[in-house]
């Protein structure tokens, strides 16, 4: 029997080496759940989104649960690659000056990130690897920090630091208004050049190794 006109159209099939078929199921997963939830995360619903057969999906997995894993696993990955939080430059201007266009560039993998925080409360399996996400998100903060204060972060403004900027990312993935993220983040610049001692300048201190 042929599709009716009425019939929504399906994804074309494709044929995938195992490293681009791998990759592209996992981000398959994470726009599944972005969209729908982890709820919808299922073998058929990636393998829609991916274009490619159930089979596929079950051969490179082997369970739900693996699935779960090894994308949030790549989004680590992916986040890090992409994160705004370490310029590396040691100017209080380039601080998270990226932050909400990589929030409009790719919502998809901080919803699928948030979506996951809240599913590892129900299942502590996953800490582990909330805990390696977010303790490397602290690291680079503070690296940052550290090259723009005359003193070092510390742990504490370290995660304040990182906690604020958590929350705009949160509310513009809700809200939207980038604009509003923007404005927050030169507050949040203005307080660091208090901490630095150079309001209205940048400066890079140089630090030991």
């Amino acid at each position: 029997m042929t599709d009716s006109a009425d019939s929504p159209a399906r994804r074309p099939r494709k044929r995938l080496h195992y490293g681009e078929g791998r990759t592209a199921l996992l981000n398959a997963a994470v726009r599944v759940v972005a969209e729908g939830g982890l709820r919808k995360l299922t073998y058929r619903a990636v393998a829609e989104e991916a274009g490619v057969t159930h089979g596929l999906v079950v051969h490179h997995f082997g369970s739900r649960d693996a699935l779960i894993e090894e994308t949030l696993a790549h989004t680590i990955r992916t986040s890090l690659n992409t994160s705004a939080l370490e310029p590396g430059t040691g100017r209080i201007a380039d601080f998270s000056a990226e932050l909400s266009d990589m929030v409009e560039a790719d919502p998809g993998i901080q919803a699928f990130q948030y979506e996951l925080l809240l599913e590892a409360r129900r299942r502590p399996e996953l800490l582990p690897q909330i805990r390696t996400l977010y303790d490397e998100y602290f690291r680079a903060t503070r690296r940052e920090l550290d090259r723009i204060l005359p003193d070092d972060a510390g742990p504490a403004l370290s995660r304040l630091v990182f906690a604020a900027l958590d929350g705009l990312v949160l509310h513009q993935l809700v809200l939207g208004e980038p604009e509003v993220t923007d404005a927050a983040l030169e507050e949040l610049r203005a307080l660091l050049r208090l901490l630095a001692g150079t309001p209205g300048t940048d400066v890079t201190h140089a630090k030991d190794a």
